[in-house]
């Protein structure tokens, strides 16, 4: 089994910045994609960014120059950088991780969100 932990959600004031962590563990092999999802209330959960194995990205366009997705396959963490934040931002946010198991072969994996909240 794997297990994602996020933390690094929390209240911040329009414009301001926050940095989320989501670090996998258990039997991993390896870790292939990386994502950040949000959802906000009363919306779908959506793709924030994306990082491949081999450091590759991709962001909602909307998103693109203010997020920043990285990855460290050492720690088997991913890592989300958020600046410039609005209260549009508002949303928990989830990662996901396509993760090689021993044993078990490739499975998809989801953290238990982290609340971002954005507000003066």
């Amino acid at each position: 089994q794997v297990q994602l932990v996020e933390s690094g959600g929390g209240l911040v004031q329009p414009g301001g910045s926050l940095r989320l962590s989501c670090a996998a563990s258990g039997s991993i092999v390896t870790i292939y994609a990386m994502n950040w999802y949000r959802q906000a209330p009363g919306k779908q959960r959506a793709l924030v960014a994306g990082i491949a194995r081999d450091g590759r990205t991709t962001y909602v366009d909307s998103l693109k120059g203010r997020f920043t997705i990285s990855r460290d396959n050492a720690k088997n963490t991913v890592y989300l950088e958020m600046n410039s934040l609005s209260p549009e931002d508002t949303a928990v946010y989830y990662c996901n991780m396509d993760v090689a198991e021993l044993r078990a072969g490739v499975g998809g994996y989801w953290g238990q969100g982290t609340q971002v909240t954005v507000s003066s």
